[in-house]
């Protein structure tokens, strides 16, 4: 259960966005967002419509360079709360539609290693909704609810992310330490290993240097530094002192 299928991820971004769409209309714009310091909620729906909005014109325009965000089409968000609301729902479905019109195998530009298939970007703008939905509820003292398969793939492709490596990542892990996350929810797991400058992961369970037990959401969440290894939903096992390189290692 650590990868979603093409059409669960278009739904599930769709999704994940509707729902932090639907957190912001009953809450105070103001909040701050410990998480992301400095952010309040208006600031943080407007960095993920805006992403969304960013991405929908690279992949029209079949962009193999970044674009410039001051550029693209109503990539700021509208001050009335009832406005933002609409205004975020439509960007996710910008992204569909750009990636439907333009080709889901188009090369389009990523500030991960080059220029990917357009549908990449469907799997990176859910997960942008994924994390900062989790910042948003966790600013407003609410549980991270989250399908444990969302946060599952979440997880997966972070991990995608820090295995790319330079220039974003230094090796998160030492030589011949290994790290494994184990889900209590379901099936998954990820055992990650040194390999070079970076890491590689397999989702088959291994004997580590560290372990972490937890559900898929808290796992998910550890990995985005949003909760720490000492939350009481999860459970540590090996040297403690990988995981907090790991987690040093891998600031987004």
């Amino acid at each position: 259960m650590t990868a979603l299928d093409a059409e669960a991820v278009r739904e599930a971004l769709l999704t994940e966005t509707d729902l932090l769409a639907d957190l912001y209309r009953d809450c105070d714009p103001t909040t701050p967002i410990p998480t992301c310091p400095g952010w309040t909620l208006a600031q943080l729906v407007g960095h993920v419509g805006g992403a969304h909005r960013w991405t929908a014109t690279m992949v029209t325009h079949r962009s193999t360079e970044n674009i410039d965000y001051a550029t693209v089409p109503d990539v700021r968000r509208p001050r009335d709360q009832q406005a933002a609301v609409e205004w975020l729902r439509d960007s996710a479905r910008q992204v569909i539609t750009a990636v439907d019109a333009t080709g889901a195998e188009v090369p389009v530009w990523t500030p991960f290693a080059g220029v990917r298939p357009a549908r990449w970007w469907i799997r990176r703008r859910l997960h942008e909704a994924t994390g900062h939905r989790a910042d948003a509820l966790l600013a407003l003292g609410r549980d991270v609810v989250m399908a444990p398969a969302i946060a599952a793939d979440g997880l997966s492709e972070l991990l995608d992310l820090i295995a790319i490596g330079a220039p974003w990542f230094a090796a998160p892990l030492d030589d011949e330490n290994t790290l494994t996350l184990t889900a209590t929810d379901s099936a998954a797991a990820w055992s990650v290993a040194r390999s070079g400058d970076t890491v590689t992961w397999t989702a088959v369970p291994a004997a580590a240097t560290v372990t972490v037990s937890g559900s898929a959401v808290g796992l998910y969440l550890l990995a985005l530094r949003r909760i720490s290894a000492g939350d009481a939903r999860l459970t540590v096992s090996g040297d403690p002192k990988v995981l907090d390189t790991w987690l040093d290692r891998t600031a987004f």
